[in-house]
């Protein structure tokens, strides 16, 4: 894309699409390849399906767009969020090196801290909110921040905590999927890697898995696509394509869904049997401050607590417009009991709800609905 236009929208519509050429289609179908025509020596940008596709080629740069616009990134791209993580942490990680890591991120992380101790790295955790991670940097090789957390919403200082690793010359990750490049650059926050599920709202319509990396620094970035090829964790062609194809709604997904989820979090703020409520965008939650200085965009996910198993499964099947399921970031409402799984340190009672494009009159009315059904 020639240029770097002002606007996000216009940004997230046309990145990463090729120079037009008369009567080929303005975003190329998806390449279905294993292998290339490759005679001589192995020059060029397309050889063998595990280690490149022009599909992900568009992909990319169009993330990478969105996570640095106008500066020069490069962005992999994974067959999932997990994928994406795992190749950041392996390659960038030794024998004999300390990670810190939030003991408040993702499920899947505590499985990663077994497999890290197993090669013999040492792993400490603190907690996202406080920027607690400062206490336990001293000869860290690795920062790994989740902001806002998931599925406890707390946010940390990101340009804070950059300071303070690279000063103590440890390398930092940020896990943006929560927020998207839409809401939350780390890039441009000191970050060395912009992290994130592209499964969650970057694609928004909970069809593909998909992850990606991008970083400013081209040798870290190889080394990230050399572990890309090592493992095979490549996306599918169909998977990049859709991926492409949903960034162009982004602005707009992005835009209903965090309105909404305020007016969500606000309505519930109102609510007796309510308790624990978080969402970065309203004012007075503990993150606000710090998610103000550097979101511009607070998200779709709204946690909150009810008083017990219960009362929130009897909440869940009472709601018609919001799907029982465990992602986030689609344009159809989801929302879940996180303790179910046994994973996150949180409340029986503990809901992560992440609010969809719908109508909001409708979908708040349907919460309220059933908020009422379960007090029964």
């Amino acid at each position: 894309m020639t240029g770097t236009p002002a606007g996000e929208g216009t940004r997230a519509v046309r990145a990463g699409l090729p120079d037009p050429v008369n009567h080929e289609p303005t975003l190329p179908g998806p390449v279905f390849a294993a292998h290339f025509h490759l005679s001589g020596d192995p020059t060029g940008p397309y050889a063998y399906g595990r280690e490149s596709n022009p599909t992900w080629t568009h992909l990319e740069r169009a993330v990478g767009e969105l996570e640095a616009p106008g500066e020069p990134v490069e962005t992999v791209a994974f067959a999932s969020g997990m994928a994406a993580i795992s190749a950041v942490l392996m390659s960038q990680l030794r024998s004999g090196d300390t990670v810190v890591l939030p003991s408040d991120g993702y499920q899947a992380l505590p499985l990663v801290h077994e497999q890290l101790r197993a090669w013999g790295i040492t792993v400490r955790t603190a907690p996202t909110g406080g920027d607690a991670q400062l206490a336990v940097l001293d000869g860290a090789r690795l920062l790994w921040i989740e902001t806002p957390s998931n599925p406890g919403l707390d946010v940390c200082d990101i340009r804070r905590l950059t300071g303070a690793a690279h000063a103590a010359g440890a390398l930092v990750a940020v896990d943006n999927t929560l927020a998207t490049p839409l809401g939350q650059r780390p890039l441009a926050l000191g970050a060395d890697f912009s992290v994130a599920s592209g499964t969650k709202g970057l694609t928004g319509h909970g069809d593909v898995l998909l992850g990606h990396v991008s970083c400013r620094d081209a040798g870290k970035a190889a080394e990230v696509r050399h572990w890309r090829k090592i493992v095979g964790a490549i996306p599918g062609p169909m998977e990049a394509w859709l991926a492409h194809r949903s960034l162009a709604t982004l602005h707009l997904r992005s835009d209903r869904q965090s309105a909404t989820a305020l007016a969500l979090a606000e309505s519930l703020r109102r609510r007796a049997e309510v308790t624990g409520l978080r969402y970065p965008g309203l004012p007075g939650d503990p993150s606000h401050p710090v998610a103000s200085r550097q979101m511009r965009r607070f998200g779709c996910v709204v946690s909150f607590v009810l008083p017990d198993r219960d009362h929130a499964e009897r909440f869940l099947r009472a709601l018609t417009l919001v799907d029982d399921a465990t992602s986030f970031g689609g344009v159809r409402s989801t929302a879940e009991r996180r303790r179910r799984w046994g994973g996150d340190d949180v409340p029986e009672g503990f809901i992560r709800f992440s609010v969809g494009a719908e109508d909001p009159e409708d979908l708040l009315a349907d919460v309220a609905r059933a908020l009422d059904a379960a007090a029964h």
